[in-house]
């Protein structure tokens, strides 16, 4: 994205554009709101990857008062598990009390603009199964279920003894 791409809606102007450095805190603020982690360590490493490189983008949607209501992470991924050059979406927050306002669909707009213009043609995302959230605004803008299967498997402690995360 280059510069500052001006979006009304219905009831609420919007300025989606790039992060800048001054950003992460209100990033960091508006993420402990939404998960209840201050996880400020987190957010300035992802403004170092993904702030400031080619094919990456860290999008920040400001409302009318200039204040930062919410923010979209993305970049072009290639061919991992063969798959074509694809844009994906890893990171999505939106002001909890500005929800339903259209600010999560504008960033998920923006991002797709700056990912076709990277020359790829397919944007995907990873969710928790249990997301529901973040399953009914993805579906909500068009995504389904992709080619691929997500498959995990717990390690064991440095120890060897199992971690006891699954029952």
């Amino acid at each position: 994205m280059t510069g500052t791409e001006n979006l009304t809606g219905s009831a609420l102007d919007l300025v989606i554009r790039n992060s800048k450095p001054a950003d992460v805190p209100g990033v960091v603020k508006l993420d402990e709101r939404i998960t209840g982690l201050n996880k400020s360590e987190y957010w300035v490493d992802m403004f170092e990857r993904y702030g400031r490189r080619k094919n990456r983008f860290f999008l920040i949607a400001e409302g009318p008062s200039g204040g930062l209501v919410g923010f979209i992470i993305g970049e072009v991924r290639a061919w991992e598990f063969g798959s074509p050059p694809s844009g994906w979406i890893f990171a999505l927050g939106v002001d909890p009390e500005s929800r339903l306002g259209g600010i999560g669909s504008k960033l998920f707009s923006s991002m797709c603009s700056c990912l076709t213009k990277s020359g790829v043609d397919t944007v995907r995302t990873m969710l928790a199964r249990d997301d529901e959230l973040n399953m009914a605004f993805f579906r909500s803008q068009g995504m389904m279920g992709g080619p691929f299967i997500q498959l995990e498997m717990d390690l064991p402690n440095p120890d060897g003894k199992p971690n006891g995360k699954r029952v």
